[in-house]
């Protein structure tokens, strides 16, 4: 059972005393988490797989959610769906180490929320878009133009190449 206030550490010590190859699913299912100070998801659904490795556990998860990001284009909020997965080694000592540097810690109880929250973060578009046909804000005045056409029209270009558009 996952303590309330940290739902994502769970012990793994029976973990560690089974044979090489043995490994346990720990199921994950929230309405609604944040993870860190600033990542609110919905629908938060996952799965943690941890295996028995000789040089240390292999935690391999898998997980989608929603969350609210705002559109580059018009700046309207959206509902983004994310879906991630992940693979790590907590090593059993230092000469397991692997380059994300995880090494089990000696109350064998494994702490994810940050490991979430980095895959959950770069599954997030950089410059995340409502919908492909979004025609963002008028430069003019800014009016959203997916709501309504404000009637302003770039201006023409003063590029000596300009009246080469016209022959096309």
């Amino acid at each position: 059972m996952p303590n309330p206030r940290k739902p994502f550490r769970f012990n793994v010590g029976f973990i560690i005393h089974e044979e090489i190859g043995y490994s346990h699913d720990f199921p994950f299912d929230f309405e609604k988490v944040t993870l860190g100070d600033d990542l609110e998801l919905w629908n938060f659904a996952g799965n943690v797989n941890v295996g028995k490795t000789p040089q240390g556990l292999i935690v391999q998860g898998n997980f989608s959610a929603r969350t609210t990001v705002t559109c580059s284009r018009c700046l309207t909020n959206f509902v983004q769906a994310l879906e991630w997965e992940f693979t790590e080694l907590y090593a059993f000592d230092q000469r397991s180490l692997t380059e994300s540097g995880l090494i089990l810690p000696e109350d064998a109880h494994l702490e994810v929320e940050e490991l979430l929250r980095e895959y959950a973060l770069l599954e997030i578009p950089i410059n995340p878009v409502c919908k492909p046909d979004c025609r963002g804000l008028c430069a003019e005045c800014g009016q959203n133009l997916n709501e309504r056409d404000c009637g302003h029209r770039p201006e023409e270009p003063d590029s000596p190449f300009a009246k080469l558009k016209d022959l096309l």
